[in-house]
This record gives C-alpha cells, structure tokens and sequence, in this order.
C-alpha cells in the first residue's frame, strides 16, 4: 500500500484473514500534520519522543507471512489511539465546558489523556488551547476509523476460525534494574485477566522464555483502552498488550534501527503464528475466564 499522508492508518493483509491474529501497531505513527508544528511548543524533535520509535518495523516478518496488520501513520502527540475518546484534558480545551462527555483518569491526570499534554520530563506540548471542534475533528478523522476497522477484522476473524486475537504492539523505555532482579525486556498486559484467556498469555510467556526474554506480566503496563475495548473473551475474542524495550530492537540512541531488528522481528511473527495455532485451542468455557 502506497503512503498517503491523508490516511489515518495502513492495513497490511488480505480482506479476509488469513488467520485468526490481528496486529495492530497504535504508536509508531510519523506523520506530523502542519496544524500540530504550528500550534506545538517545542520542535518535531521532542515530538518524536512519544512515538514507540520504529515499532512498526517489528511486524514485517509476520505481516510479508500475510497476517493482518493495522499500523497508525499518525503521530501519538496528534491523538492517542490507546485511550478512551472522553479521555479530556479540560485544562488544554478552549470552553471545556462544551465537552460534557469527557471523563477524567491517572492517564489524563498524568498528561497522557486523549490528545497528550506533555511529554515525558514533563514539558508541555501546546502553546495554545484547542477548541472543542479541533479535537471532534481528530476524534472523527483518526480514533474511530481505527477502532472501527479493528473490530470489523476480528469480527471478520471469528466469523472465520471462531475466535479471534488482537495483539497490540508498543515499546517503552529500558526499565532500570533493583537490587532484588533485573528488570523484564517484555511486558504483557491482559487488564489483570479480563481481556484474554489466560492460556494464551501463557503461551505468550513461554515464548519469550524460548526466545531468552525476560519477561512480566500486567507490570508496570497492564493494557489499556484498546484491551478494554476489543478484549471480550466470553464473546471468543480476546485481545493482549505487549510491551518491548526498545533497546532489544534500537540502536543505543534509541532512535535509529539496531542490530536486533531481525531478531525482534522473527521474535513476533514465532509469536503470532504460536498464538494462532494455541487460539483454535481454547475450549469456550476457557475463554469466558
């Protein structure tokens, strides 16, 4: 698919599935539309750093063995696709009391609602306030056609196989050490049990032990509005967030591509294939755990 700087997302895969695993990569968008630069408080530079830098570059191995994947063009300082469309800061809002909707959260509090507010040291992100028709506009045009087109492909998914499986990719930051263990180079977050049967993230785990990964569960990163979202296991259809250290896959500016790239790469096509076949084998009283 060619870039266009006017689409929200690229869909890689057949209009049907191929199998019963949907990737989906939220944060990795680099498109910086004009109206951002213009209303930002510091350069694309410090933009950049809320980007899961390069995460889409992980699923070329899985997508080129014709899984389906979503990947945001979209920068995540643009618009968050990970949290709740009422999740409003009323402080960045110009007459904040027209969005009666919004609600509040740790994520807002913290200035990572919706439409993020600062970044990570905590600078602020805008010069000015946005009205309440610039962020209806990025709602409309980027946060629902994703949504939309998720659930359409796992709908299309269990209509297929009978069950269905959102995996949804993000990097962070190297987490440092304690004196107790070392820190986890995965993160799996399944909402503490409630968006995946719990053999799935079994296999999950045993597929990072396979692959030398240290690895945690719901910690620090449990999943967010996405699990919340299209993570319903009853309905056999259940959804997990996993997170990579960057550094596994970044050189050491954690900017530009690493050596791990490959291997990173195999890592997660191994990973959905894994998934795809342990999925068939969820009994449905399972999935309803």
């Amino acid at each position: 698919m060619a870039p266009d700087d006017a689409l929200p997302f690229l869909r890689f895969g057949s209009p049907v599935p191929a199998c019963p695993v949907i990737l989906a990569v939220p944060h990795a968008g680099r498109s910086y539309p004009p109206t951002l630069i213009a209303s930002a408080a510091m350069p694309r530079a410090r933009l950049e750093t809320l980007e899961d830098r390069f995460a889409d570059r992980l699923i070329a191995d899985a997508v080129a063995a014709g899984t389906t994947a979503f990947v945001a063009r979209r920068a995540r300082a643009w618009i968050d696709l990970n949290r709740d469309e009422r999740e409003l800061d009323p402080a960045m809002i110009e007459s904040p009391a027209l969005l009666t909707h919004a609600i509040g959260s740790a994520r807002v509090r913290g200035g990572l609602g919706l439409i993020p507010r600062r970044i990570s040291g905590g600078a602020a992100i805008y010069r000015r306030r946005l009205t309440a028709a610039e962020i209806s506009a990025r709602i409309e045009s980027d946060h629902r056609p994703w949504h939309a087109a998720l659930a359409e492909a796992l709908e299309a998914a269990r209509a297929r196989f009978g069950v269905a499986l959102l995996l949804d990719l993000h990097s962070m930051p190297p987490i440092a050490p304690t004196r107790e263990e070392l820190p986890p180079r995965i993160v799996i977050g399944d909402r503490y049990g409630r968006s995946a049967a719990g053999r799935l993230i079994d296999c999950v785990e045993a597929a990072a032990d396979r692959a030398g990964l240290r690895h945690a569960r719901n910690s620090p990163y449990a999943g967010g509005y996405t699990l919340d979202r299209h993570g319903k296991p009853p309905a056999r259809v259940h959804a997990i967030q996993i997170e990579m250290d960057r550094s596994l896959y970044l050189a050491p500016d954690l900017r530009s591509a690493g050596t791990g790239l490959v291997r990173m790469q195999a890592f997660v096509a191994a990973l959905t294939a894994t998934l795809a076949e342990e999925i068939l084998l969820v009994p449905p009283a399972l999935a309803a755990e």
